[in-house]
């Protein structure tokens, strides 16, 4: 797993734009096995879509990942659902902490509708309720990290 979350942020700065890698120095990016601790005692992101008239939408919610696919549970017809049915892409951004204490991780990538009777056992059996209609499954194609000085042993 390390590998994977590595690789993907890797590429992702190679690709990103001077301004934002001088915000996201490499000194203060999460390492491997840190992105792999810091998402896995995560349960919640704010997610970002696209309303039809192009104005941003953000809630929270609970998520799984999987490598680098991230596993959200959803209601039916709710905003998130018909934005990404619409558009099929989010952002999500895992943060905790703050000023000098603070860690986040930001991931963008493609989404779509996984029914229920599709999803994997243990992506259902991670969050239980009645009121999940559906997951929404964010195949993470952008990583950013960064924490603060004091935010890491």
């Amino acid at each position: 797993m390390t590998d994977v979350l590595t690789t993907l942020q890797d590429q992702s700065f190679a690709r990103a734009t001077a301004a934002t890698a001088s915000s996201y120095p490499p000194e203060r990016r999460l390492k491997g096995g840190q992105l792999v601790e810091y998402l896995g005692r995560r349960a919640f992101a704010v997610i970002g879509s696209s309303r039809p008239d192009g104005r941003p939408h953000a809630a929270m919610s609970s998520f799984i990942r999987r490598g680098t696919a991230f596993w959200l549970p959803t209601v039916a017809g709710s905003v998130r659902e018909r934005n990404v049915r619409r558009e099929p892409w989010l952002t999500l951004t895992v943060t905790e902490g703050d000023r000098d204490m603070h860690v986040v991780v930001l991931i963008e990538g493609p989404a779509d509708i996984v029914p229920l009777s599709e999803v994997p056992a243990d992506i259902r059996a991670a969050v239980t309720g009645d009121w999940i209609a559906a997951w929404i499954r964010i195949k993470a194609e952008r990583m950013l990290s960064y924490a603060s000085e004091g935010a890491l042993p």
